[in-house]
Parts: C-alpha cells; structure tokens; sequence
C-alpha cells in the first residue's frame, strides 16, 4: 500500500499540483529560463529529456515511492519548476524531497522557502515521517547552500554514489531534518518568510 496520496499543496506564491504528463511542455518552457538543463551536476529536463524525465517520474508514482509536483506561480498561472517527495521507505517512516528545480527568473525569492515549508509540514504532519532526506551533487554549490539554510544538517557524502549517463562518477552530499528537529525548522523558515516579506 502507497504512502502517499496525490493532494494539491498551496503557499501565497504557489501551487504544487501533482505532475502530469500534460505538463511536458510547460516543463521545458520553464526550464528554458536559463536553459537549466546545460547544468551538468543536475537533472533538469530538456525536450529531448523530458519524456523519459516525466515517465519515469510517474512510474515511481505508480510504484509508491514518489509523489511528484509542477509548482504552479499564482500570478501567471505559469509551471516555473517542479518538485518531488521520492525514495519513500514507508517501513522506516524515512522519505527524500529532491528533484527540485526552478525557472531562473524565480531563483532565489521566496518560492523555494515557501515549498520546502509546505512539504516539510506534509511529510511531518501529515505522513509522519520520522526523517526527511535532502540529496544533492558535491559540485552543486547552490544546492547544498539552500539546503543548509533551510535548516537541515549534513549526514555525509556518499563517494562515488551514481553514476551519470557519461560514466562519470557522481558524489552525493546527503542532509536531512529528523521530526524532533521539525518545529524549530519549521519556526525558523516562517520566521525568514515573514522578514522577506516585510523588507
């Protein structure tokens, strides 16, 4: 039995609805600010990628080891990225939020503080994880900064983790927030929300 459910997440600047394969053109169209996919160090769909990167999504949907989001901006109405609560071990009560990318004109607001908050709550209060995993590339500065700020502590790298689709060998930081460590996470990001919004 699946851990998770499909439900729509709302903060004041978003909507994460769940992903559909209907949403692979607006996919690349976001991700084409600022052509995201030439990044090397991350997963992030380009029209020739995005089939296989909503199909698969979907699959571990179907398999119950992920619930997969677009993040929807409430202004335009527009997809600007997209967003993941995956690698689900429900026996553990232990699951990951990774595959997050944003168009880049929304890098670096509040959107990304807004959803980690708001899946954070899912995960804790609603599924009631006991661990949440964020998981980034060594060589994904920005990442493993935004990780950090959100409040979640670095566990250790895993060396030589993956490899990537050109042999190369991937190492793999892994962070994570444990559910004791939920409320003083979750009153530190709202505090941050309410100082962004008041400058």
């Amino acid at each position: 039995m699946s851990w998770f459910t499909e439900l729509v997440l709302e903060t004041e600047l978003v909507q994460l609805r769940p992903l559909r394969a209907a949403d692979k053109t607006q996919l690349v169209a976001a991700a084409a600010d600022g052509r995201l996919w030439e990044l090397w160090y991350t997963q992030v769909p380009s029209a020739e990628t995005v089939d296989a990167y909503v199909d698969y999504a979907l699959s571990e949907q179907a398999a119950g080891r992920a619930l997969p989001f677009v993040v929807v901006e409430k202004t335009s109405g527009e997809v600007i990225g997209t967003t993941r609560l995956c690698n689900a071990d429900t026996a553990n009560k232990r699951l990951e939020i990774g595959y997050t990318w944003y168009a880049s004109r929304v890098q670096r607001s509040a959107i990304n503080s807004q959803c980690k908050l708001a899946l954070l709550a899912h995960a804790f209060e609603q599924l009631g994880a006991i661990a949440v995993e964020f998981r980034t590339h060594w060589h994904n500065q920005a990442s493993r900064a935004a990780i950090a700020r959100l409040g979640a502590k670095q566990d250790g790298v895993l060396r030589s983790h993956r490899l990537d689709p050109d042999g190369a060998l991937r190492d793999t930081v892994v962070f994570s927030i444990l559910d004791s460590e939920w409320p003083t996470v979750r009153k530190s990001l709202q505090f941050k929300l309410a100082r962004r919004a008041a400058d």
